[in-house]
């Protein structure tokens, strides 16, 4: 800490005051001794015994005069005072240093730090200050994260809901006025809104999941769960859907059944979401694969492959983010509600699990990593690119 002109100048003139008050207090208590020694005889005489009793050093010198030792005494006790005062001003000026910068921080400072070093606690002080600083900062960037975070919110959801909207009420409008040629015209506007309907209410249905799963007070159901009889009931399930878009859903022949603790339902909300994305994704591709196993004694590693088209790495750190779509035209046509990802990734966070996705030219996987027990935490691994 640099001090300025001004507090260099306090502190010759608390010194100087210091040593003048000192040397006037030291004066006046000289002549007070020497005047009680002049008044009693009795007590000249005793100093003057004492004084030839002491023999200093081995050529026996005598001390003659008292007032050499008081002096040499009050010396050391001045020069102890004059530091204390010094340093006790000293300290109030580093403390006033401080409470300038936190007053510069105050005012609208917040990048600022206080980044001179000082010794003892005051430091600690310092350290304190812009840890506390920083804190703040932080949570004033959550904020503004969690601001912007609901404005994308209320933008995303707005344009969803406001194209399947604006074609229904196209289409009725057009039956509210009459303006069409025979009933089977009727029939098709009518089909069209009805269809629009049912992507408004998936839209709604997805958002109030995802709201539900990221809430921090979310309770699982437990339950004992045959990891290989759920991978052979999904392909059962999406057999159909596969096949329609030109691809074969199959899983690896079980050796011996798999168990672990679980939510069921909200598990089968995350292969449902997953398998659904394969599928509509997967286009070119011929399969999907589901494969299961047990990495440890505590963890469980469920994968679902395709071998559709790579994913784009720059979207592969971004494809869990709610209303994140690979393709960018938000297009009801060839993607959802961009929520599916998110809503699995949240559920499996709920687990105590997290999950992962890499992709090259040969496959696409999402692996799921689940403890087998629940209350268990995973410690999330980097995932390794396939050789």
């Amino acid at each position: 800490m640099k001090l300025t002109a001004r507090e260099k100048t306090e502190l010759i003139v608390e010194g100087i005051t210091t040593v003048i008050l000192l040397m006037l207090l030291n004066l006046s208590i000289i002549i007070v001794i020497n005047q009680s020694i002049e008044a009693n005889p009795g007590l000249r005489d005793g100093i003057f015994i004492i004084k030839r009793s002491i023999l200093i050093g081995p050529a026996h010198y005598r001390i003659w005069s008292w007032e050499n030792i008081f002096i040499i005494l009050m010396l050391v006790f001045d020069a102890a005072v004059v530091y204390w005062r010094l340093i006790r001003r000293y300290h109030q000026m580093e403390l006033r240093h401080i409470i300038s910068e936190l007053h510069y921080i105050a005012n609208g400072h917040l990048d600022h730090r206080i980044n001179f070093h000082l010794s003892g606690n005051t430091q600690s002080v310092v350290d304190s200050v812009n840890a506390l600083v920083d804190s703040v900062i932080e949570s004033l960037n959550d904020e503004r994260a969690i601001e912007k975070s609901k404005d994308d919110l209320i933008t995303n959801v707005s344009h969803d809901l406001r194209t399947p909207l604006t074609s229904i009420l196209g289409y009725l409008g057009l039956i509210q006025d009459k303006q069409y040629r025979n009933t089977d015209d009727v029939f098709k506007y009518t089909e069209i809104a009805y269809l629009k309907a049912k992507q408004m209410k998936s839209l709604v249905d997805n958002l109030f999941e995802y709201t539900k799963v990221r809430q921090a007070d979310t309770k699982l159901s437990y339950t004992r769960i045959d990891l290989t009889q759920m991978m052979e009931q999904l392909v059962a399930a999406f057999e159909l859907d596969a096949g329609k878009h030109g691809l074969k859903i199959s899983t690896d022949d079980p050796q011996e059944s798999m168990f672990i603790d679980a939510d069921a339902e909200k598990l089968g909300r995350v292969f449902n979401n997953l398998i659904s994305n394969a599928i509509k994704y997967g286009v070119g591709g011929k399969n999907i694969y589901l494969r299961a196993k047990f990495v440890s004694d505590k963890e469980a590693k469920i994968d679902v492959l395709n071998d559709g088209p790579k994913i784009p790495a720059k979207a592969l750190n971004q494809i869990f983010e709610r209303f994140y779509r690979v393709e960018e035209s938000r297009n009801k046509d060839t993607g959802g509600s961009g929520l599916g990802l998110a809503i699995a990734q949240s559920i499996v966070d709920l687990h105590g699990g997290y999950i992962d996705v890499t992709s090259d030219d040969e496959f696409t996987i999402f692996s799921i990593h689940l403890p087998i027990k629940p209350g268990e935490k995973l410690k999330y691994d980097k995932p390794k690119m396939l050789s």
